[in-house]
C-alpha cells in the first residue's frame, strides 16, 4: 500500500499563494488517484481536488479556478498550488492515495490564511 507524506503547509495572508506536496512510497504511485483533502475545524474532512492516473482532474466548487492539483509520477508526487488565498481556507490539508474510503492519508499539513 502506497504511503504518503505531506509538506508545504504554512501561514499566509489573504490572496497569498502556497503549494503543497505529497511524497508516495512505492512503484505503483502512478496507478492511483490521488486527492486533497481538507478539514476545517468543527466541520468535517471534505475532497478539494482529485487526479487520476490519466491526468484528469475534479475540483471543489470553491476552489476552482484558485487551486491546481497536478502529478510528477517520475518523482511519485502530487502537488497542490493554491492561489488566491481566502481565510476560508485555513484547515489541515490531507494528502490520499487511493481514495477515501479504502485509500492511505498522510499525516496532515496545516494551512493558515490571514485576513
Amino acid at each position: 500500500q502506497v504511503q504518503v507524506v505531506e509538506l508545504g503547509g504554512g501561514l499566509v495572508q489573504t490572496g497569498g499563494s502556497l503549494r503543497l506536496s505529497c511524497a508516495a512510497s512505492g512503484s505503483i504511485f502512478s496507478r492511483y488517484t490521488m486527492g486533497w483533502y481538507r478539514q476545517a475545524v468543527g466541520k468535517q474532512r471534505e475532497l478539494v481536488a482529485a487526479i487520476t492516473s490519466g491526468g484528469s482532474t475534479n475540483y471543489a466548487d470553491s476552489v476552482k479556478g484558485r487551486f491546481t492539483i497536478f502529478r510528477d509520477n517520475a518523482r511519485n508526487i502530487v502537488y497542490l498550488q493554491m492561489n488566491s488565498l481566502k481565510p476560508e481556507d485555513t484547515a489541515v490539508y490531507y494528502c490520499n492515495a487511493g481514495g477515501a474510503t479504502m485509500g492511505s492519508w498522510g499525516q496532515g499539513t496545516q494551512v493558515t490564511v490571514s485576513s
